[in-house]
């Protein structure tokens, strides 16, 4: 009837009918003849463990890699506040695009020659717009090139002339004043 003391004791005890106990008896035997032993569970158990083991260590990067983006979005974001120049509030208007929407600066004479030159750039920190050092602009825009706006090249004043163009010898200003 029972095979082992336990299921004698609960049998007798009358928590398990013998239906029960022949069923698991049957359970058991087939576990045995098909193979399905403790190998194949501890298996299945190392596999699960290892899967776990790649998914924590994906998520851990992930993390990883959001710690250091937001790590370098704060040091960017020191050095635009303490970078900026100071004193450039003048009466002349630069302006440019920002985000599809034309944006304006009021700035001195000298300071917007510097912009047009290219020796100082504009940047985007929050809903300001600080202007740069070229050399820090660059420094910025290869970790963030979404951070600077205005960043002139010295070669687009000089940009070369179609030998057909009949306007060629109208030279165009690009710091026109409207």
């Amino acid at each position: 009837m029972a095979k082992n003391a336990l299921q004698a004791q609960l049998l007798k005890a009358g928590l398990v009918d013998a239906k029960k106990a022949k069923k698991i008896n049957q359970q058991q035997q087939h576990a045995i003849k098909t193979g399905n032993t403790d190998d194949e569970v501890k298996k299945a158990l190392a596999q699960a463990q290892t899967e776990k083991l790649a998914r924590d260590q994906a998520l851990n990067k992930e993390r990883q890699q959001a710690l250091e983006e937001k790590s370098s979005a704060a040091n960017i974001r020191q050095m635009l506040i303490q970078h900026q120049i100071q004193g450039t509030a003048g009466e002349v208007s630069y302006q440019f695009i920002d985000a599809g929407k034309i944006k304006k600066i009021y700035v001195t004479q000298e300071i917007y020659n510097q912009i047009v030159l290219g020796r100082i750039a504009i940047a985007r920190l929050d809903e300001q717009y600080p202007l740069l050092p070229r050399i820090l602009a660059d420094k910025i825009a290869e970790r963030a090139p979404e951070v600077i706006i205005i960043r002139n090249d010295k070669t687009a004043a000089t940009q070369a002339t179609d030998e057909e163009d009949p306007y060629a010898a109208y030279v165009i200003p690009d710091d026109l004043m409207w």
